[in-house]
């Protein structure tokens, strides 16, 4: 169903155009095409996970993969969202807003993999233009060895 061509945002809201609202609508969170071939080459070596999960109940951030057992969280970031090194470049139209977006989200991600350490969890992130076949690899290799640290 098309939108009206006369949408206006609301009070607050940072979308400035119909248009921007629909991009923005259609940006995933999960089950990205990185997630999904990270996850495929896992499940591959015979691993099995949870999707999209809290890795602690009362923290308010989801994983994309998390290996219980092991207390293993894994998070494949987006180079946009989360300011990668390599990739980020602030978007020419409302530069500070999303600039300030970008820092939250890398604080929060700094936040999450503190809070996670202290519980005892092992937290893996990779970039999104990452080769997905070594961080399949390198998932791998740190749940079995810590699969191999908690049995003994």
């Amino acid at each position: 169903m098309p939108e009206p061509t006369d949408w206006t945002p609301p009070n607050g809201s940072w979308a400035s155009s119909a248009a921007r609202r629909r991009n923005m609508q259609a940006i995933r969170s999960r089950d990205t095409q990185p997630e999904r071939l990270i996850r495929r080459l896992v499940h591959a070596n015979g691993l099995r996970y949870r999707v999209a999960a809290r890795p602690l109940p009362d923290l308010r951030r989801t994983a994309d993969l998390v290996f219980r057992p092991a207390k293993v969280a894994v998070f494949i970031d987006g180079c946009y969202w989360h300011g990668c090194p390599e990739h980020y470049v602030a978007p020419k139209t409302n530069p500070g807003y999303w600039s300030d977006k970008v820092a939250r989200n890398m604080a929060r991600d700094r936040d999450t993999d503190k809070r996670l350490a202290e519980a005892g969890w092992l937290v893996l992130r990779f970039w999104e233009h990452q080769d997905s076949d070594a961080c399949a690899l390198t998932i791998v290799g740190a749940v079995r060895e810590r699969r191999r640290d908690l049995s003994g």
